[in-house]
This record gives C-alpha cells, sequence and structure tokens, in this order.
C-alpha cells in the first residue's frame, strides 16, 4: 500500500475495528477526489469514520446535521450587511471546509440538497453571481439511514450520481464487537487521536492517480460491465458514460492505494459494486438497492476477464 495511505489506514485503524476494506474503498473515493455516501442503520459507526478520517489528516473538519428546515445558505454561507461599513460581507457556510460531514443527508429537502450540487461538482460556491473556490482537498461524506421513511426525502438520481461510491459500513462479529467494548472501555481512542499526514501530501497521493497505467483490455472489461446494465430486462436505466468514467478513476486511486503503478482484474471488482449498483435503476423498485448490489455481483461473476500481464504497456 501508498505510504501516505499507511499511515492514514493504520491510524483510522485504531478506533475502526474490522472494517478494512470500507477503510479502503473510502480512501479510493478521498484520493480519486469522489465522494462517498454511507447508508447504514443507525449506530454502525458512519459518523466515527467520517471523523477519524478528518482526524487522521492535517485538514478542517465540518459536520452539517440535516433537517427539514435546513436551507442552502446554511450550507453555503450568506451575504451579510454591515452598517459600519456600508457593504456587504460573505460570511462562509460550513461547506468550506476539508472534509464535510453530510449527517442524514435525506433528512433535508430536495432544495436543500441540491445546494450541494455545485460545491461536490465543480469544487466551488456561486453566492448572488460572485463565485467562491472551495479549498482542496475537499471530500464530502454523506449518510442516510434506510429504515426511516417518515420525514425524509430520497436522494433523486442527479444527486446519488455526484456520489463516486454508494457504501455500507455493516455491522460488527462478535470478535470485533469484543475488541470494540475493550477499546472503548475507559475512553474513546477518537479523542486522543492525532494527524499523520499533511495536505500536501494528500494532494501529493491524489496526482498520483492519472499516471496508473490501465491495459487496453481492462478498458474493454470495464466497457463490458457497463454494457450490461444497459442491456438486461430487470434494468429501467443503466450505468451512464459519467458512471463508467467513475469506475475507471476509482479502479486507478484503488489500485495506487495498494501501492501498484497498475490496474489489476481485482481493482475493478474491488470498486465495482460500490460504484455502479447506485447508479442504476432497477425495473421494479422492492427492495431496489440490494437487488441492484446482487446484479452488479453477477454481472461480475459473468462478464469473462481476459488474461494478460497488466503492467505491460502497449
Amino acid at each position: 500500500m501508498d505510504n501516505t495511505m499507511i499511515k492514514i489506514k493504520e491510524n483510522m485503524e485504531k478506533v475502526i475495528i474490522g472494517k478494512s476494506q470500507v477503510i479502503d474503498l473510502v480512501l479510493t473515493a478521498f484520493v480519486a477526489g469522489g465522494h462517498v455516501l454511507l447508508e447504514d442503520v443507525p449506530g454502525t459507526g458512519k459518523t466515527v469514520l467520517a471523523k477519524t478520517l478528518a482526524k487522521s489528516m492535517d485538514c478542517e473538519f465540518k459536520r452539517i446535521q440535516f433537517t427539514p428546515d435546513l436551507l442552502p445558505s446554511d450550507i453555503t454561507g450568506v451575504n451579510i450587511f454591515r452598517q459600519n461599513t456600508g457593504e456587504f460581507e460573505f460570511q462562509k457556510g460550513p461547506i468550506f471546509a476539508n472534509i464535510i460531514l453530510a449527517d442524514e443527508i435525506n433528512r433535508a429537502t430536495p432544495r436543500t440538497q441540491a445546494g450541494l450540487l455545485e460545491s461536490m461538482e465543480e469544487g466551488q460556491v456561486s453566492i448572488e453571481g460572485t463565485t467562491y473556490a472551495l479549498e482542496q482537498p475537499f471530500f464530502v461524506i454523506a449518510t442516510e439511514n434506510p429504515l426511516e421513511t417518515l420525514g425524509t426525502f430520497p436522494l433523486p438520481e442527479a444527486q446519488l450520481d455526484r456520489f463516486l461510491m454508494k457504501l455500507s459500513v455493516g455491522l460488527p462479529n462478535k470478535e470485533e464487537e469484543i475488541q470494540m467494548m475493550e477499546r472503548f472501555m475507559k475512553n474513546s481512542p477518537l479523542e486522543i487521536l492525532e494527524s499523520v499526514v499533511t495536505k500536501e501530501e494528500i494532494m501529493a497521493v491524489r496526482n498520483k492517480v492519472k499516471d496508473i497505467y490501465v491495459h487496453p483490455l481492462l478498458l474493454g472489461y470495464m466497457a463490458d460491465l457497463v454494457k450490461r446494465t444497459r442491456e438486461d430486462s430487470q434494468i429501467e436505466n443503466g450505468v451512464s458514460p459519467r458512471g463508467t468514467l467513475c469506475l475507471l478513476n476509482a479502479a486507478r486511486a484503488y489500485a495506487l492505494i495498494q501501492g501498484r503503478e497498475y490496474v489489476v482484474p481485482e481493482d475493478i471488482k474491488a470498486v465495482a459494486v460500490g460504484v455502479l449498483a447506485h447508479r442504476i435503476q432497477m425495473r421494479f423498485m422492492t427492495e431496489s438497492g440490494q437487488k441492484a448490489i446482487n446484479f452488479i455481483r453477477s454481472i461480475l461473476e459473468q462478464v469473462s476477464l481476459p488474461t494478460e500481464s497488466w503492467n505491460t504497456r502497449i
């Protein structure tokens, strides 16, 4: 694994127990310059995961609690008139940080959810004709509870598409639960966690992603996976070209944090469910989320994979 990523992962595992693959995928999205949606039942550690990532890096962290009365300006900021100067002054909102935890994002109205769109996609905020650039790195981790529907507003497809990955933390097994109780017996390890890398180190890793080599046969393999989502009778709408590029970027970022300069098939398979499942619409909406996950898993088994020396450049 990349040395910078090793430092972050080891630091996060001082708090997070038994979720090595989830941590890898969150770091993949971060390095790829994307954003993550965590969907899981309450109490599984979604918020702790976000805070642990933020504290592991020398980055500014802000948490936004999404509620039905939250306004877009509560996120982005607002112009305030100063009587002493006779001028308007821009008061920055919590979106002006490096790592944003958008907690329970589906509790806010669609108008407020849309307030995140420009910042997530463009890395900037526009207020009354003036554009303000967001400092890099900029990373949004949004959470939502799949069980509660009362007082919630499901994310529209356009909003879901802005997330590079949709992941689930999952519940611990018995051994992991015992470790968790022992670790949190006296004090929370999150309280004493310190940063182990700087912003400059993070940006240096991000800049390496574009140099990761992808063999042409693997490009074809990814295109075949996407094509299957557009042709199957179970699917109303398949993966868009944006989703194809997201799969490519995620595979390259995953290869990088694993310490390689080229992509192998296992990288694609590792990120495919998180990148693709939330981008397809099943014809029958009942339990569509799990059905979409199962569908992506099935095509990963069905689509043939060529054999090649993947680090050989053509």
